[in-house]
């Protein structure tokens, strides 16, 4: 728990934020406050915040603190001018909930130029490429993969199951260190899943 006096709650920590008037993202990689200990807030695995253990319910409080969301090693913390305290993640900090193909011109050879853009869950547009890499994690309960998109930071979005399921649509075979493998394309970049020889498996 935070050290008390230190944090005041929601309404202390939203206060130090209105007062460091900044305009457009916070610069929480100028940030360096003292760590004042753990706060009961948590990030459930669909994407639910919980302040001491209920639910979030206001949208723009939601999309607040993920601004100032902070990762350091496999630690999250919330980072204000004055303060940096340390909350949980069940397993990635935001979803990708909603994608968008943007197609090449009719000029270009498909898939090349196609662009996937994804909007997370608190309503940020980021688009799949070198700079924010797909990654593809063996799920072992079911022996299929977990997706999940770069979005700023070392912060990841999990992508929706429905999400995937249009990812593996949108796939193809290439070349990649001397192995066929199946993966999908945004841009210049290609996000490999697996060997082209379990395909099957994505597909069914």
């Amino acid at each position: 728990m935070a050290k008390e006096g230190q944090i005041a709650g929601l309404d202390g920590m939203v206060g130090a934020l209105k007062r460091a008037g900044q305009k457009g993202p916070p610069p929480v990689h100028l940030w360096n406050p003292p760590y004042c200990g753990e706060i009961d807030m948590r990030i459930a695995a669909d994407g639910t915040w919980f302040y001491q253990k209920t639910p979030i319910g206001r949208a723009a409080l939601v999309k607040l603190f993920a601004s100032v969301l902070k990762r350091e090693g496999d630690r999250y913390f919330l980072v204000t001018p004055v303060e940096k305290c340390g909350i949980t993640v069940d397993e990635a900090p935001f979803l990708a909930v909603e994608l968008d193909v943007a197609q090449p011109a009719a000029a270009a050879a498909p898939p090349a130029g196609r662009l996937l853009r994804f909007r997370t869950n608190v309503d940020d547009w980021v688009t799949a490429g070198h700079d924010h890499p797909l990654r593809f994690e063996p799920e072992v309960d079911t022996g299929g993969l977990k997706p999940f998109l770069h979005v700023r930071r070392d912060l990841w979005a999990k992508v929706t199951r429905a999400l995937f399921y249009d990812l593996v649509e949108l796939g193809e075979e290439r070349d990649v260190d001397g192995a066929r493998m199946f993966g999908v394309a945004s841009g210049e970049a290609f996000f490999a899943m697996a060997p082209a020889d379990s395909i099957a498996g994505l597909r069914d």
